[in-house]
């Protein structure tokens, strides 16, 4: 990541320790990974907390429910949220949280995307037990990581305005994310408002205040720019 894109950032609090981490919420739908995760942080780090989700909108709920963890840790494609969108839904919710991305999506597009949207790490879901740990430690102390032979300097010039495409992004409603996501897969007013039980004024409506939020004219550019932060696709 650039150091134009680092500066574009919303800040964050900043930490002092590691140890001030207490509790986490893991949002992975593969129960082994999940469970696996979630043993290894107890056991590394002394954790009695860790809570888990299956989706972007189990996450939700439970930081609606539970409150605000202290770190998350995301997978980057979910049953309801592929690429970028988890990390810029929680980052609206969560704007003072460490997010940590993990996959096996190694593209340095995909993890420029992530970084530019808000995650606080990148890393791979192949890394030992102690890799992992450390990287996690260095993440919760305020370090930006990302995995090794990632070139940020040769990441896109234009990452700082990605960042601040990916925050306008983050001013969507949950239900405007949704009708976006729908125009991005090709569907008609119509076909969004059945889909969505809703009525195709309100759509419009929608479309309307989606348009204005992220400064676009046309359906077209809201796909061009959708992709061009991978909002829904990771690859």
């Amino acid at each position: 990541m650039t150091a134009a894109a680092m500066q574009a950032r919303s800040p964050q609090t900043p930490r002092q320790s590691a140890d001030q981490v207490r509790e986490i919420l893991i949002v992975d739908d593969h129960p082994l990974m999940c469970d696996a995760l979630a043993l290894t942080l107890k056991i590394s780090f002394g954790l009695k907390n860790v809570r888990t989700a299956r989706s972007l909108g189990a996450a939700l709920d439970g930081i609606k429910a539970q409150g605000a963890p202290d770190a998350v840790i995301l997978d980057l494609n979910l049953p309801d949220a592929r690429g970028a969108e988890g990390i810029v839904t929680l980052r609206r919710q969560l704007p003072d949280v460490p997010i940590t991305m993990i996959s096996a999506d190694m593209d340095g597009a995909m993890i420029s995307a992530a970084m530019a949207a808000g995650a606080q790490g990148y890393i791979s879901k192949s890394l030992g037990r102690e890799a992992l740990v450390d990287s996690l430690r260095r993440m919760w102390e305020g370090e930006y990581v990302t995995p090794e032979g990632y070139a940020p300097d040769q990441a896109d010039a234009d990452d700082a305005a990605k960042a601040e495409l990916a925050r306008r992004f983050a001013t969507l409603t949950p239900q405007q994310m949704k009708i976006l996501r729908l125009i991005c897969q090709g569907k008609a007013n119509k076909e969004i408002s059945y889909d969505l039980s809703i009525a195709e004024a309100t759509v419009k409506t929608h479309i309307t205040a989606i348009m204005s939020k992220i400064n676009a004219r046309r359906r077209t550019q809201a796909v061009l720019l959708a992709n061009t932060v991978r909002l829904f696709e990771a690859g």
